[in-house]
């Protein structure tokens, strides 16, 4: 090994003190699908988060120059899947950091719904209806309204923490 850290890093008095709090939640690592067949988007979110009421919501951060969100401001309908720790490669490659020939969606079996792009090999999802959207500077605030859950077993969702992939410890 060259380095013992990542070369690029900043030096730690130059680095983000939001960026390092933020670096220290624990996020779910989801894809979130919208478009028609053909205009298909998908992107790994990771600011995310469910708001049981009535209706019952989900709120998320989508970067604005994004094809999802203009997937999403077109349709006005989404998917949120949520990924387990071997869907990682899928993770990298729907967040733009590992490409893949022929597209992101290439090799992916995907079942093209009115929601928009559906996995299958993420069973668990909730589909919603656009409910509104904030703008800020870099992000979209998107609210989403839940019309339909799918849930499964789930023992090793994928986790996102301090810049790299976790997995869930064992119970105390």
């Amino acid at each position: 090994m060259i380095h013992d850290d990542h070369p690029f890093k900043d030096a730690p008095a130059d680095r983000d003190p939001v960026r390092q709090f933020r670096g220290r939640l624990a996020a779910p690592v989801t894809v979130v699908t919208a478009g028609e067949e053909g205009s298909e988007a998908a992107l790994t979110v990771s600011s995310l988060m469910v708001a049981e009421g009535e209706p019952s919501s989900v709120i998320a951060l989508i970067g604005t120059n994004t094809d999802l969100w203009e997937a999403i401001e077109s349709s006005r309908r989404f998917v949120v899947h949520i990924l387990d720790t071997s869907q990682r490669d899928d993770a990298d490659t729907f967040a733009g950091i590992r490409p893949r020939p022929g597209g992101v969606f290439a090799g992916v079996a995907v079942e093209h719904t009115e929601w928009g792009p559906v996995l299958s090999d993420s069973a668990n999802r909730v589909f919603c209806s656009l409910a509104s959207s904030i703008e800020l500077p870099f992000h979209h605030l998107v609210e989403g309204e839940i019309m339909k859950v799918e849930v499964a077993d789930l023992d090793d969702p994928a986790l996102y923490f301090r810049g790299d992939y976790r997995r869930l410890g064992p119970r105390p």
